[in-house]
């Protein structure tokens, strides 16, 4: 599986990024994944090499590059109850500086740096995220309608993008949600608002699970619900990019 290490020109400075996808030689389509909080580390790049591997250009940007490069915040390589502490105290900074102004800003460079790879084929990406990669996600889907035809957020914020942005959504929708983050009272009012806004979407909530279920480097992780987010994603991208 080729790999690569990128650099993506931003209004701000040079965006780092991971790259992977298949050693084809074809175009394929492109997806702009999101990481989580903790940001861009090996398990999200071989999660980016796992979906590379059912034909997809999959691009990870370090959205932290404004603090430097990946890793911005030095991390155990397991990030266990006793390590969270520290780490989201480092952290939480960072999340706090990523203004929707930035957002939107580095979207805009991520998705013309995407759709210009050699690699990657004419026609409409995918965006998917973790956690506040997963707000990312949608937040750029709803700027970009004519680009995005398909989003998916994981344990993520995702209401916090308000009603105004669901209803810039065309892009087919997956939100699947930690049992610790949504009570199913909240996740009716967010489906209504999906409905109101016409969205073609599916949400809910992953059992068993709780925030950060996806990443295998934390305690968080529940490795039947990460099979799970697999089973909705490929299938979303499946469906709604073309493959030609």
């Amino acid at each position: 599986m080729p790999t690569k290490t990128l650099q993506i020109p931003t209004p701000d400075g040079q965006a780092d990024a991971f790259a992977a996808f298949p050693d084809h030689g074809e175009r394929h389509p492109g997806v702009l994944m999101y990481a989580d909080g903790f940001g861009l580390r090996p398990v999200l790049r071989e999660m980016a090499r796992e979906l590379a591997g059912h034909g997809y250009y999959v691009l990870v940007p370090n959205f932290f590059y404004r603090h430097g490069p990946a890793p911005v915040v030095e991390l155990p390589e397991y990030i266990g109850e006793e390590a969270r502490p520290a780490v989201f105290a480092q952290v939480m900074p960072l999340i706090e500086a990523h203004t929707t102004e930035r957002v939107l800003s580095d979207a805009d460079a991520y998705l013309r740096f995407l759709t210009t790879r050699p690699e990657v084929g004419a026609g409409p990406v995918a965006v998917t995220g973790y956690c506040i990669g997963g707000l990312l996600a949608v937040r750029t889907a709803a700027a970009h309608p004519s680009q995005v035809a398909a989003v998916a957020g994981f344990h993520a914020p995702v209401g916090a993008v308000g009603p105004d942005s669901l209803s810039r959504l065309t892009a087919q929708v997956h939100f699947g949600h930690a049992e610790s983050d949504i009570t199913p009272e909240a996740l009716g009012e967010l489906d209504q608002a999906l409905d109101a806004a016409g969205v073609d979407y599916t949400s809910e909530i992953y059992p068993g699970t709780i925030h950060g279920f996806t990443m295998s480097d934390t305690d968080a992780f529940n490795p039947s619900a990460l099979q799970h987010h697999w089973d909705r994603l490929l299938p979303l991208l499946d469906r709604a990019l073309a493959r030609s």
